[in-house]
């Protein structure tokens, strides 16, 4: 808690003065009258008498210093400070031409993956995280981003390519990655790139593709994913055949300083993320503004409640004539 003008909090220490010197000074004065019965004054000026008087003073004083509070215009905020916090700029690059409708991976490939990185992505903390989807052509699905509401809600939209973008342009994925990348002031950039097939479109080399990221400090980690049948059928789209380009994405991932993964069922797949959210990170400087909650009404209010009630207790017990 803080005060907007403390310079108000000095009169505490002079309603204190006042009270020592008002009780020393008032005991070095004295008063006697004469009356015919004592009884009656006994229980009024006795040890019930002094509580009220004690009780009524109490009230008052009290009254006083929460207005004298209140003046002070005490509110509770959080402090203006810069923090420093570690971060890291990622770009998460998934595949989505028909293969990933493969059914080795529960329900299929594409929603196991979706829903690995959708607890990736719940795992980082203050991270800009974009989204990247490719097969044919690349689609940037959204980008770099702290709102992870609305990156997971745009990644649960992903659905494989229509016929027409079939493909896998590798390549070219990482290519515009990099473009997404290269201009953020991170120090550290990261690719996670997850495929399940071969570099077949594109006129981008993944290889070449990789040297540019290189030339930009961005580290490619690369996941293949996928089991090793030869064949696999897609409903509605016939027989596919599955070719994980596990050389390309070794290399792709060793001319970065990354490294490559194999994720052959749902739990590697899990795992392989789990690893990747141990990344090393960079610092940036994040600013934080203070929020105030203006509280002194509340001490107004009780100063209020406190004088009318001192107020009401001269009035019914000492008898004072409004």
């Amino acid at each position: 808690m803080e005060f907007l003008h403390p310079n108000f909090l000095y009169l505490l220490a002079v309603l204190v003065l006042l009270s020592i010197f008002k009780k020393f000074y008032s005991s070095n004065k004295t008063a006697s009258f004469q009356v015919s019965n004592t009884k009656q004054l006994k229980t009024f000026f006795g040890r019930y008498g002094s509580f009220k008087i004690g009780l009524f003073r109490l009230l008052f004083i009290t009254s006083l210093v929460c207005f004298i509070i209140a003046i002070a215009r005490p509110r509770i905020s959080t402090d203006d400070k810069d923090v420093t916090i570690e971060v890291i700029d990622i770009m998460l690059v998934l595949d989505i031409s028909s293969s990933m409708l493969a059914e080795d991976f529960k329900p299929n490939r594409l929603e196991a993956v979706k829903q690995a990185a959708n607890d990736f992505i719940d795992n980082r903390r203050g991270d800009r995280i974009g989204l990247l989807v490719f097969g044919k052509e690349t689609f940037i699905q959204c980008p770099l981003t702290v709102d992870y509401g609305v990156l997971n809600n745009l990644l649960s939209e992903v659905t494989v390519v229509e016929p027409k973008y079939d493909g896998t342009a590798i390549g070219i994925a990482i290519a515009n990655a990099v473009n997404r990348l290269r201009v953020n002031d991170s120090k550290s950039k990261v690719i996670i790139l997850l495929s399940d097939g071969s570099n077949n479109s594109g006129a981008i080399d993944p290889i070449a593709a990789a040297k540019i990221a290189k030339e930009y400090d961005i580290r490619i980690y690369t996941i293949g994913a996928g089991t090793r049948q030869a064949v696999t059928q897609i409903p509605g789209r016939g027989y596919i055949r599955n070719e994980i380009d596990e050389e390309s994405l070794m290399g792709i991932a060793l001319e970065t300083g990354g490294k490559y993964f194999r994720a052959i069922d749902k739990e590697s797949l899990t795992g392989i993320y789990a690893e990747i959210n141990d990344l090393e990170k960079s610092e940036i400087i994040v600013n934080y503004y203070s929020e105030y909650q203006e509280i002194y009404l509340w001490f107004l209010y009780t100063g209020f409640i406190l004088l009318l009630s001192s107020e009401l207790f001269r009035i019914i017990y000492f008898r004072r004539i409004i």
